[in-house]
């Protein structure tokens, strides 16, 4: 009994019944030569139900996803997806089935359009006209990012939660009934997650079915109807939404009861020892902000942000991977002194290693075995007869065995292809090649994605061990509860620079998330003694009226109408004049700011792939704080203030040209979303004659942060003019 009122089973021995609009698996097995992935598994999903499939690595839960999607055929029992047995990819999206995979599977030397219609085409049809293509593209990107994506973009030049939502649009684009997502959130950062959760959310309402298989635990929690879990190969048990707590899952994955789920050693928190690696005026991109930061001696330094916030560019600088557009990282030489990282050898001759999150891409080499993989960078250290460079297999497999046994990684022979592991074991084998070169500090840039909640605790009981040794850990993680009650002191980054830190008791969540969006500004400063600049007197001054400014939040309001209220007549339908508005508190560092109003609720027969722009106005000077009633169209805008034109135009609509055309709204009451953004940029190279989205995309990259304020209207009085 669980809670002592519901139950679950432990044992595969009940047989699901095969139903014509659900999924049975009945006995099914699978085996790759002497591991068996699949070891008569039964599994049921109903329609219109979010359905986890949890386990630790090498449970059999990705091979059991490749089975319903006709990649892989069972060995023998049963497959029923809507009452079809798919035996190929192919036959599998016929019935109505989208999968997206572990890996982030992209062409990466192909645009974005060409990726979401990948296999749409035969060879000499086409599923749809090029432009009709790059329309429904851009609409979805939309859809699921929130932010324009232009679909001519190369892919390979994309952050890897673009990546990874343009694998879940692919499988959006078929309009799916069962859909499959296999670890497809580990790529994606908090705020596309929660945009995940929405979408799939919306698809369960509309029938779908929805597998997720994920190793996040608070995710189960938080979207899954159901959860089975497997163990070795075999079901072990179904629980109910109600019993889907941390507690039973573990229960279940390990057939042990945990005393506490993810038990973490004492966090390390002295910060006066050495600083063994630090960075002084560094800049990750062109005119992002300085970094200086020191990482000290036993200290492991969590790192976080949005996804694009620049916190991955930082971490691959760190490593060597990556060069900084400013500056370079150094670190402690034991003989005195710094030395410069300028690239992958110069980190490895400092004594720094470093783990990827983008294993597929960054991490293994594919064609090479297991034990390669582990122990390639030890070659040339364990090597005898001189020039000969004889490799010593002695020692190197009395690593091999050490890492393997230590991480737990599951596998069959050390010969066999990296690719016959799990992924979750492929990521173990990474980190154990990190840390089988003795390094004295890790780098780890989301090193846990794909990693079961056992092998996460393993990791983090290592990291603890590892830093009490004198040694150090830079860990960026996508899941805050990764950082807490793990790492000493918090980074937060946003537009290329570290916006917050958090120590000691004000590691939490709440304080992390809120500096993710951008509603909290620390007093971050890291300047150690010997690398401290110096500042005169009038820049303390100056510094000190910058940061009084940021006192509070960014906030933009009207005097005609309070956020949320209903936008009066006067500044509705022909009633030709702008709203007051005025805003307060901008972030440091605004040079300017441009100014949308928007409706998102345009009726579906408008056929309109983007919310309706109804006033796009910029160069706003970064010293202005209002703008009065009446600005526009033909008032009094602010000096150097440029407008263009509203959707009206888009549309037609007589009587419209450049600047505020306001609600008018056909059917029903609409939302009009009033967003202020703050600029690190003086002035925009926008053309007259640029719509929404080329005003959102010179805008965005150069925004350092929003203020919205949210006003309804309709429906409208009278008819559109010329409708």
């Amino acid at each position: 009994m669980l809670s002592g009122e519901s139950t679950y089973s432990e044992t595969a021995a009940v047989t699901p019944p095969t139903v014509m609009g659900g999924i049975s698996i009945v006995g099914v097995r699978k085996a790759f030569g002497v591991t068996k992935a699949l070891d008569g598994v039964n599994f049921h999903a109903s329609v219109g139900e979010i359905h986890a499939v949890v386990g630790g690595n090498g449970s059999g839960k990705s091979t059991l996803a490749k089975v319903m999607s006709g990649v892989l055929p069972p060995d023998a029992g049963q497959v029923s997806v809507l009452g079809h047995s798919p035996s190929s990819p192919q036959e599998a999206r016929a019935i109505g089935i989208g999968t997206v995979f572990q890996e982030v599977l992209v062409a990466e030397e192909c645009s974005v359009v060409d990726n979401l219609f990948l296999g749409s085409d035969r060879l000499f049809a086409k599923s749809m006209p090029f432009k009709n293509k790059v329309a429904a593209a851009e609409a979805l990107m939309l859809d699921l990012t929130g932010h324009e994506v232009d679909a001519g973009t190369l892919v390979g030049s994309l952050p890897l939660g673009i990546k990874q939502w343009i694998t879940i649009g692919r499988a959006l684009l078929w309009q799916p009934k069962v859909l499959i997502l296999d670890e497809s959130s580990a790529a994606l950062d908090l705020d596309s997650t929660e945009r995940l959760f929405a979408k799939i959310r919306q698809l369960r309402d509309q029938g779908v079915i929805i597998i997720i298989i994920t190793h996040r635990i608070a995710e189960l929690m938080l979207v899954s109807d159901k959860a089975t879990v497997l163990r070795d190969g075999r079901d072990v048990g179904v629980l109910e939404k109600k019993d889907i707590t941390e507690k039973n899952l573990l229960r279940l994955m390990t057939g042990k009861t945990p005393s506490s789920a993810l038990s973490r050693s004492s966090t390390p928190e002295d910060r006066t020892g050495e600083v063994l690696l630090r960075t002084d005026r560094l800049r990750i991109w062109p005119r992002s902000p300085e970094i200086t930061f020191g990482l000290h001696r036993g200290e492991i330094v969590g790192v976080a942000g949005l996804d694009g916030q620049g916190q991955s560019d930082f971490v691959r600088i760190l490593a060597g991977v990556q060069k900084a557009d400013q500056s370079h990282p150094t670190v402690a030489n034991p003989a005195g002194g710094y030395a410069e990282i300028r690239g992958l050898a110069d980190a490895a001759t400092c004594g720094v290693s470093c783990v990827s999150g983008d294993r597929a891409r960054e991490g293994i080499f594919a064609n090479l075995s297991i034990y390669e993989n582990l122990l390639l960078p030890m070659y040339r250290r364990r090597s005898k007869a001189g020039k000969l460079k004889l490799i010593h297999w002695g020692e190197l497999t009395g690593a091999f065995d050490w890492e393997v046994e230590r991480l737990s990684i599951k596998m069959g022979e050390r010969t066999d292809r990296i690719t016959s592991l799990s992924g979750g074991n492929q990521q173990k084998v990474m980190v154990g090649r990190a840390f089988a070169v003795n390094p004295n500090i890790l780098i780890l840039n989301d090193p846990a994605r794909g990693i079961d909640i056992t092998a996460k605790s393993d990791l983090y009981g290592h990291l603890v061990n590892f830093a009490a040794l004198g040694k150090s850990v830079v860990y960026m993680s996508s899941e805050i509860e990764e950082l807490i009650g793990l790492c000493s002191r918090v980074i937060v980054f946003r537009n290329g620079g570290i916006f917050d830190e958090f120590t000691g008791n004000s590691i939490n969540p709440a304080n992390i998330l809120h500096a993710m969006f951008g509603q909290a500004r620390g007093t971050y400063q890291d300047e150690p003694a010997e690398i401290a600049h110096e500042v005169d007197v009038a820049d303390n001054v100056a510094r000190g009226e910058r940061d009084r400014e940021i006192e509070g939040n960014f906030t933009l309001k009207s005097a005609a109408f309070a956020d949320g209220a209903r936008i009066p007549d006067r500044y509705a339908e022909n009633n030709k004049v702008s709203p007051p508005l005025e805003w307060e508190n901008p972030p440091k560092g605004t040079k300017s700011f441009a100014l949308s109003v928007t409706d998102p609720d345009l009726p579906a027969e408008f056929n309109f792939p983007r919310a309706f722009a109804h006033w796009l106005l910029f160069d706003i000077p970064g010293s202005a704080r209002r703008l009065p009633e009446g600005a526009s169209p033909g008032g009094e805008l602010p000096r150097g203030a440029k407008e263009l034109n509203s959707d009206f135009v888009t549309f037609q609509i007589p009587g419209f040209g450049k600047g505020y055309g306001g609600p008018w709204p056909p059917d029903a009451a609409h939302r009009y979303v009033f967003t202020l953004y703050a600029l690190k940029a003086e002035s925009l190279d926008i053309a007259e004659t640029a719509d929404y989205a080329k005003f959102v995309s010179a805008v965005l990259p150069v925004t350092i942060t929003t203020a919205t304020l949210i006003g309804t209207y309709g429906p409208a009085r009278r008819p559109l003019p010329g409708q």
